[in-house]
């Protein structure tokens, strides 16, 4: 079945992989982006010559205006959202001792608060139609912690609190709500890590090698499925086996 998707922060690594499998899946995509309007445009290009349905919309998710916006237009182009997946994200590190407050509550902000006001958005469609797939996108960062982003980790770690809340609160009405932690996987961020970073990373894992977002973007596809049904309020890490 054609459902209609919204993907925040899907013009570029992880977040486009998603956007480019629920496309490939029949999904009406709606790929938002805060600054890159390019590439999204460009991810949005790909679907649709792919055979699929997809469109750019533009808007800053930790804004609630934006998010009223951006829900109102993918409404009307494309219909009410069905499948919302939580992605939207930054990185603001530091140790916390040099933390500034803002670096801490941007970081919130954009990671954390985003999913609330795109979920609350969401869910008014998805109640009265009692259907919905939310996935957000965690990381391994908010299970086990990291040294220098104490902010990003603990946006990571609420966003795990807050999917287990709403599946408990909107179960009832046929409406899944699962987060994926990804842990060292190809993307813009870990391609800046330096060599001796990535070598000792690679070797925490079990699997020795880094993920690809396409492996993260397969488990997101399948959970955002009517095969999934059965899946709500867990936390599946895709992380090569690390000791978190």
């Amino acid at each position: 079945m054609s459902r209609v998707a919204l993907v925040t922060g899907g013009s570029r690594g992880i977040g486009r992989a998603i956007a480019q499998r629920l496309g490939a899946s029949g999904h009406r995509v709606a790929v938002n982006y805060a600054a890159r309007e390019d590439a999204a445009k460009e991810v949005v290009e790909a679907i649709n010559g792919a055979g699929g349905e997809a469109i750019a919309v533009g808007g800053d998710v930790g804004d609630a205006g934006d998010v009223d916006r951006v829900f109102t237009e993918v409404e009307e182009r494309l219909g009410a959202v069905a499948v919302l997946v939580n992605n939207a994200g930054i990185t603001r590190d530091d140790l916390l001792l040099r933390m500034r407050p803002e670096a801490f509550d941007e970081v919130i902000r954009v990671n954390l608060r985003s999913a609330y006001l795109c979920t609350r958005a969401a869910l008014r469609g998805m109640v009265r139609s009692r259907w919905g797939r939310i996935v957000s996108v965690s990381s391994v960062a908010g299970i086990g912690g990291n040294a220098g982003q104490a902010n990003y980790a603990a946006a990571k770690a609420g966003m795990i609190g807050f999917t287990k809340s709403v599946a408990k609160e909107v179960g009832s009405r046929g409406i899944t709500a699962n987060v994926v932690a990804p842990g060292f996987i190809d993307t813009e961020l870990t391609a800046g890590l330096g060599e001796d970073l990535k070598r000792a990373a690679r070797a925490a894992t079990s699997l020795r090698r880094f993920g690809s977002v396409q492996e993260v973007a397969s488990l997101v596809g399948y959970l955002c499925s009517d095969d999934a049904a059965y899946i709500t309020g867990q936390v599946i890490a895709v992380d090569g086996g690390l000791p978190i």
